[in-house]
């Protein structure tokens, strides 16, 4: 069972607003053996898909000439994933309520803990060095030896995610040994890295932070300016003490955001009432840049008695479990 996106240009239905596409502007679709299905989503942020603005209407024709008929949808697009099935550990858009994040991707409460307090230790130690360094473009390149510590304690806890993944791929080390950038770069594009930039919502003169932006397997290391920092540092303090900058950690405990944001999800770091999203609320925001639609996830719905007229209703209820695609690379 294949899934379109599309571009929503009218709202069509009839008896129902015309503007349910204002702010919805992106739409998904797919056939079950007796109903086609529509969901709107938005185009920014975090590209929520909207389950409560689920459309569904008795199949009468191709599901192509009905979301054209009925969302004057453009730029028609085949997408990646069959409708209800994720990636292992992959969050895209469309996985929105926790529950079914943590269920197909068989997570647990204390694997999820143990990852926030590793990520909380990192944003208070941040937060301690924005005490006696105030952030702004004239104090990026600002070094000490506890700007040195956060650097190398972020970028080995970015490690432990990229060995996570690169083990349950079942991933060999190019030297025969251990896992280096040459196999790290590897999960880049199949994490949807570069798509994740962050903001620092207290300091307007740090640009947007995008840490895997560039990151290039001809130079795994080089292209990823803070960890080629941390390396250099890490192994020759007297040469390489300058790199130890204070932009550089920044990023650094960014990438974590960007890597717990991808195995368990952004709404598990921004969207719960703990201490730990309103920490993380209080220092960052977040959004999806030039991502792909097609890659993101659809849930599958039960449609064998739902009404033959068109409707739009809230379908979450009629959701199915959600099937998990290996991950691998």
């Amino acid at each position: 069972m294949k899934a379109i996106t599309y571009k929503i240009t009218a709202t069509l239905i009839p008896g129902y607003s015309k503007n349910y596409h204002v702010g919805n502007s992106l739409g998904y679709a797919y056939e079950t053996d007796t109903h086609f299905v529509h969901f709107f989503g938005k185009s920014d942020r975090w590209y929520v898909i909207s389950h409560g603005l689920t459309v569904t209407e008795k199949k009468d024709t191709t599901l192509n000439d009905w979301v054209v008929k009925t969302f004057a949808a453009v730029d028609i697009r085949e997408m990646l994933f069959e409708p209800g099935s994720v990636n292992q550990l992959v969050w895209r858009p469309g996985l929105y309520f926790l529950d079914d994040t943590f269920k197909s991707f068989n997570l647990t409460s204390p694997q999820m803990r143990l990852a926030a307090q590793a990520l909380k230790l990192l944003i208070d130690r941040l937060d301690d060095l924005f005490i006696y360094i105030e952030p702004n473009k004239d104090s990026l390149n600002t070094y000490s030896h506890k700007s040195r510590e956060l650097l190398i304690l972020a970028c080995a806890e970015v490690e432990n995610y990229w060995n996570q993944y690169l083990l349950m791929a079942g991933v060999k080390a190019a030297n025969g040994k251990n896992y280096t950038t040459k196999d790290y770069v590897k999960l880049n594009n199949k994490l949807y890295l570069p798509e994740y930039e962050f903001t620092l919502k207290a300091y307007a003169d740090i640009p947007p932070i995008i840490p895997f932006k560039g990151w290039d397997d001809k130079s795994p290391t080089q292209s990823l300016i803070w960890y080629d920092a941390y390396n250099k540092t890490k192994h020759d303090r007297n040469t390489y003490f300058s790199e130890a900058k204070l932009g550089h950690c920044i990023t650094a405990v960014v990438a974590n955001l960007v890597l717990f944001s991808t195995m368990f999800s952004p709404y598990s770091l921004f969207d719960q009432s703990d201490t730990f999203s309103s920490l993380a609320n209080q220092h960052f925001d977040f959004r999806l840049i030039d991502c792909c639609p097609s890659s993101f996830y659809l849930p599958l719905i039960e449609t064998t008695d739902l009404h033959e007229k068109i409707q739009l209703f809230d379908s979450h209820r009629r959701n199915k479990p959600f099937m998990t695609n290996p991950f691998h690379i």
